[in-house]
């Protein structure tokens, strides 16, 4: 018996034809490439200001030793980002990882590598203890990372100043401060910038080739979707949460190491910085969206505003109203690009759905 049932077509989301768009067009389109054309006009624009000191070496290699540890930070608060998470705590992680270091150090004595090296690992192991408390409540108790990493921002402040008593330990290993606060490599690199610049590298391979990567972008693009194909979502959080931890830690040791004291009151600032220059640079709010190399053109632009305000004259309160502003054009360009994109696909599928249905 021959079937009378109408042949059907299936139609897969994806199958639809899409205009083909070349590498050059999708480059300039990218917020990361059009933050950077905003970051390279403020650049001309003080140089032409202040050419005799904005626009010299001396300034630019300030300006990147200054953003160094921010960047660190900036790295791992992508990955959770991305995740469509927030982590409010990496200043506060910071300061405790400090101190913990520097009690540890104290207690050790010396001046050399092997109390140095010994609190280095203290300190990242600190930051990576705050980092796994944070993703095991996100990811297992199923608590908003809005509120667990706000608890810990206070938590970990809070018990860095008990075992102060409010007070920053300037003991600190005279090696750290001569060769990483504020040593150079090649004479003229700080060596402080160079291992950011290895944190920034290891961290855009790892996002961009790995699979780590592949599943961070797949958990902030749907986690329901990435649960169904197999990625192990709650141990994947943890794991970003811990990286963020980690390098909190390690952020904070540098910060021991650049300023020879532990700073606890100095890192108010710091998460909400962090998370700003992670926005502007093109990492969406909404997760699935992200790129290192946007995150540090991000963070240059309020380092290079404060440091063209200074040398000008301008109240450097004025940073925090230029970068509120570009924050806030940065979210709404994302949210615009979203709709537009959710539009398109509707569309694009309506048509395939359409066209299927006249030729059956």
């Amino acid at each position: 018996m021959t079937s009378t049932k109408p042949p059907t077509e299936t139609v897969a989301i994806g199958t639809f034809d899409e205009p083909q768009v070349s590498f050059f067009r999708r480059v300039v389109k990218a917020q990361a490439f059009q933050i950077l054309l905003v970051l390279i006009v403020i650049v001309l624009i003080f140089s032409v200001l202040a050419p005799d000191t904005f626009a010299q070496w001396s300034n630019f290699r300030l300006i990147i030793q200054n953003a160094s540890i921010l960047a660190v930070l900036a790295v791992g608060m992508t990955y959770v980002i991305i995740t469509a998470g927030i982590d409010l705590s990496i200043g506060s992680v910071l300061v405790f990882s400090g101190v913990v270091a520097a009690m540890v150090m104290r207690a050790m004595g010396g001046d050399g590598w092997g109390t140095a090296v010994v609190g280095i690992l203290v300190s990242i192991a600190s930051g990576l203890a705050w980092g796994l408390f944070n993703g095991f409540l996100i990811a297992k108790a199923k608590i908003p990372p809005l509120i667990v990493t706000l608890g810990s921002l206070g938590m970990a402040l809070g018990l860095a100043q008990i075992l102060t008593g409010g007070v920053d330990i300037r003991q600190v290993p005279t090696v750290l401060t001569t060769s990483i606060g504020y040593g150079n490599i090649l004479g003229t690199i700080p060596t402080i910038s160079v291992i950011a610049l290895v944190v920034i590298v290891i961290g855009a391979i790892g996002l961009r080739f790995t699979r780590f990567g592949l599943y961070t972008l797949a958990v902030g693009s749907s986690e329901i979707a990435a649960r169904r194909v197999g990625v192990k979502v709650d141990r994947q959080l943890i794991a970003i949460y811990a990286l963020s931890g980690g390098l909190a830690g390690l952020a904070g040791i540098l910060s021991l190491s650049q300023f020879s004291t532990t700073a606890i009151a100095g890192q108010s600032q710091t998460n909400l910085n962090v998370i700003a220059a992670v926005v502007i640079g093109g990492t969406s709010l909404f997760g699935g969206i992200g790129t290192i190399f946007g995150t540090v053109v991000g963070l240059f632009i309020p380092a290079v505003l404060q440091n063209g305000f200074v040398i000008t004259g301008v109240q450097p309160f004025w940073q925090q109203v230029a970068v509120g502003a570009v924050l806030i054009t940065a979210v709404y360009v994302d949210q615009v690009r979203r709709s537009a994109a959710m539009r398109g696909n509707t569309q694009g599928l309506w048509r395939k759905f359409v066209s299927g249905g006249r030729r059956g």
